[in-house]
């Protein structure tokens, strides 16, 4: 069980968007704070990233920026350029008013790739939660090639608007965010600044515990089984499992078990007495209360209100 992969599948709702977008000087545009991750990738020339709180990001062509909060942020090609109002339209995509002075001929300034994930935040939260307001993955040569290959590779489907390109800019975009987070995880491990979810996932013993989880969450798992499964005794997992994610294995298995029920409930039919046997709970009851203790509303409300 990739248990990476599993979770990202779980926090991300709806359909990626991306563009790439010409640039010609002087250009400036401003994000709104919004319920959405985002990216942006500098393929010629230069930026600025200029977060809602910090200091300015020099960008060169092949950094990448990854915003996983969601904050109000500008991407500029000066810090002193006048910046434009994005809208976040209904469809998840951004409006895209034509820059100032935009001529119509010859060759841009810069060329960036930008694009959103929605996210259930709920779930994404244990996943994100280490993860800074910028991540910074600038561009060094034999460093993040899968990320680089992914970024060369979207750019040029999103460039030329071939047959096929909408599936296959919605995987690259899948792909991508999963390269973007191993990226950065790996920088963290290598710097030896992992915390949460990088530095569990890099340790073998809570890591095999993790794919336990993910790999059947409907089983009665106790600790331990799941210390048995990384090897170490019971005392000793425990303590090392919920130094590294925070919380104790039992209460990351209810955690787990609620987000599998939430996205049955939102992409299967499945009754709720169905859902409540995959989630690991043969009292439908028990479960109906459980869920309505992470989510704050019942069942077949929540599945209600995610399909209206």
């Amino acid at each position: 069980m990739d248990v990476l992969s599993d979770v990202i599948a779980a926090m991300r709702t709806g359909r990626p968007h991306s563009a790439r977008r010409d640039k010609y000087a002087p250009w400036g545009v401003r994000f709104a704070s919004a319920d959405e991750a985002g990216f942006h990738v500098v393929l010629r020339g230069s930026a600025w990233l200029i977060p809602q709180d910090g200091e300015p990001v020099a960008l060169a062509p092949g950094d990448v920026v990854f915003l996983a909060h969601g904050q109000g942020h500008a991407l500029a090609g000066a810090l002193d350029a006048p910046l434009q109002e994005v809208r976040l339209l209904p469809d998840g995509t951004w409006s895209n008013p034509p820059d100032p002075g935009e001529p119509r001929s010859g060759c841009p300034d810069t060329v960036t790739l930008c694009g959103t994930y929605r996210l259930d935040r709920d779930r994404a939260r244990r996943l994100l939660a280490e993860l800074p307001e910028v991540v910074h993955l600038p561009a060094r040569v034999g460093s993040h090639r899968s990320l680089r290959a992914a970024v060369e590779l979207l750019g040029m489907e999103l460039e030329e608007q071939r047959p096929g390109t909408d599936a296959i800019v919605t995987s690259l975009l899948d792909t991508l965010l999963l390269y973007i987070l191993r990226a950065w995880w790996e920088s963290e491990l290598a710097a030896g600044r992992a915390r949460g979810w990088a530095a569990g996932l890099a340790d073998p013993a809570v890591a095999a515990a993790l794919r336990a989880v993910h790999g059947d969450p409907a089983r009665a798992w106790t600790v331990a089984e799941l210390a048995a499964a990384g090897g170490l005794s019971r005392a000793a997992f425990a303590r090392r499992f919920t130094a590294l994610l925070g919380e104790p294995p039992l209460t990351y298995l209810t955690w787990w078990r609620m987000t599998v029920a939430g996205r049955l409930l939102r992409h299967d039919d499945l009754s709720v007495r169905q859902v409540a046997g995959r989630a690991g709970y043969t009292s439908e009851f028990a479960f109906a209360k459980a869920f309505k203790r992470e989510y704050g509303v019942a069942p077949g409300q929540y599945r209600r209100g995610r399909t209206a």
